[in-house]
């Protein structure tokens, strides 16, 4: 037996079980909000992307190595600027990404004895390939068999 005092906050000590039940998602509706998503960001985030790109791709003076302070500064600053860039550019792809992986998803399940046949792995493979030509048939998996 565990003494009391090495068991942890009583709170947490049912950590990782979950009584959920069976876990319901209406597909029709991810799929809608997803398309909105996506026309909100072709609409209005997309236009704006390469005036946020170019301003970002400013160049700022190397100052003078006798300014340590300064020197990490733009270092960290040229740091920020890449991850931004990536970050404007992948938020848009991702959005469009997971349109297209939830009306593939939508789909291939449409019908209602379909969606308890929808596997954790099918949905799973929308989001990484949602280009449904060169994705594996729902319900096997990648390397032929069953899933």
């Amino acid at each position: 037996m565990i003494p009391e005092e090495d068991r942890g906050p009583a709170w947490l000590r049912d950590y990782g079980y979950t009584d959920f039940g069976d876990i319901e998602a209406d597909i029709a509706a991810m799929e809608q909000f997803a398309k909105k998503l996506a026309d909100d960001v072709r609409h209005n985030y997309r236009p704006h992307m390469r005036s946020v790109s170019t301003s970002m791709l400013t160049e700022l003076p190397t100052p003078s190595a006798d300014f340590g302070e300064l020197v990490s500064f733009l270092q960290a600053h040229r740091d920020a600027q890449s991850v931004t860039q990536s970050n404007v550019y992948n938020f848009a792809d991702g959005t469009d990404t997971f349109a297209a992986a939830a009306q593939t998803i939508s789909k291939e399940y449409a019908g209602t004895d379909a969606f308890s046949q929808a596997r954790v792995r099918d949905v799973h493979d929308a989001f990484r390939n949602p280009d449904p030509l060169t994705r594996p048939e729902p319900g096997v998996s990648d390397t032929g068999g069953e899933s």
